[in-house]
């Protein structure tokens, strides 16, 4: 396989090439220009899962386990994982230099070191804390920019504050489906034990290499003799009861040792994704809270502009009553302001008096207006 992939490594001619990093199990990567063809062929892939791996394709996080290989589409990691090496696309993008380089420091580092995981799942690994860490970075600059703005616009409601909240409520809403894609397909991967079972790439390999040595036992076994050589019926009837008998005690032992560590390995890889779908699940846990608080200081915004809307109403009615009152008096002026004789302008303390009995009746008038109001619960007084 080492041998295929250093001579695909060289550049063909045609469009489509695509820069790829290559991660072997010593932590040695290389650059290589590859087509999408190639790689599906020496990987076993269909085109779709090859889709994934296009950075201008959007596409939801993902997790899948095929024959030779694990295609992970996590946020900005995309790589194909193989029970050898790691195939990851190469862009412009820091979280691939840096999946890169911690790979390649972990494997440098776990040389002289036993790891009970496989080559498989230590790069697995990996990709999922890298991805929790870019969710987890996002999530806390985002805390820090919203919880001080909440705070300052449930004190002073302005039009900037409201702007900012507005923006960052579209960017939270973003965030959280990123997280609530990551964790519905660790969930899934966790709840499908045949989803699990066909990610152990390296036991698979092993097995594989395991059936071959003994399909060349047998033939060097049963089938090594020289043709010339006589064979008596009694002794080429032995020799197949002996063959049989032999393969399917191989193949029975193959089958319950597979059977066996498949069904610890499942639970060895269930506890790893086990263990970030709770890391996952907090932060998405986080993410609910700060919405709420967003949409609390949104119904205490709502609350507080109803409560000044009904203000302005109640002085809005006082003001109605009041000017209603002072037309009232304003009459009386039209009144005696006409060209008209009466008694009352030989005598010029009765024209006082009527000024004050009609304060008096219009200062009565509005205390009535109040209680009316009062009693239709227009507003409290």
């Amino acid at each position: 396989m080492q041998k295929d992939m250093n001579n695909i490594g060289v550049k063909k001619r045609g469009h489509g090439n695509r820069s790829w990093i290559k991660i072997d199990q010593e932590g040695n990567s290389e650059v290589l220009e590859l087509e999408k063809a190639t790689i599906m062929r020496h990987c076993s892939l269909p085109s779709r899962d090859m889709r994934l791996l296009d950075p201008l394709f959007l596409c939801p996080s993902t997790i899948l386990g095929r024959e030779k290989a694990i295609v992970v589409s996590l946020e900005q990691i995309r790589c194909i994982i193989t029970a050898d090496e790691v195939i990851l696309m190469n862009s412009l993008d820091g979280c691939a230099a840096q999946y890169k380089a911690e790979l390649c420091k972990r494997l440098h580092a776990s040389k002289d070191q036993s790891d009970d995981l496989p080559f498989e799942f230590r790069a697995l690994e990996l990709a999922l804390e890298l991805t929790c860490s870019f969710l987890d970075t996002q999530m806390k600059g985002m805390e820090i920019e919203i919880y001080p703005l909440l705070d300052a616009l449930a004190s002073s409601i302005n039009t900037l504050n409201l702007e900012r909240v507005r923006r960052f409520k579209g960017n939270l809403l973003s965030l959280t489906q990123q997280v609530q894609k990551v964790r519905d397909e660790v969930e899934h991967l966790m709840d499908d034990d045949g989803d699990m079972a066909e990610m152990f790439l390296t036991e698979k390999k092993q097995r594989l290499e395991a059936n071959i040595r003994s399909n060349l036992y047998l033939e060097t076994s049963f089938f090594g003799k020289p043709k010339s050589a006589p064979v008596s019926p009694v002794g080429s009837t032995n020799g197949s009861y002996k063959l049989q008998r032999a393969f399917s005690s191989i193949v029975n032992s193959s089958s319950l040792m597979s059977s066996s560590n498949g069904g610890d390995n499942v639970e060895q890889l269930e506890m790893l994704l086990e263990a970030y779908f709770v890391v996952i699940d907090d932060m998405l846990s986080k993410l609910l809270s700060l919405k709420e608080s967003i949409d609390d200081t949104e119904d205490l915004i709502n609350i507080k502009l109803g409560n000044v809307q009904n203000q302005l109403i109640q002085f809005q009615v006082l003001f109605t009553a009041a000017t209603f009152l002072a037309t009232m008096f304003a009459a009386l002026t039209a009144v005696f302001g006409m060209n008209f004789s009466d008694d009352v302008f030989e005598h010029p303390t009765s024209f006082q008096w009527i000024v004050y009995l009609t304060l008096i009746a219009c200062g009565l008038v509005f205390i009535s207006f109040l209680f009316y109001f009062r009693y239709k619960k227009i507003f409290p007084l």
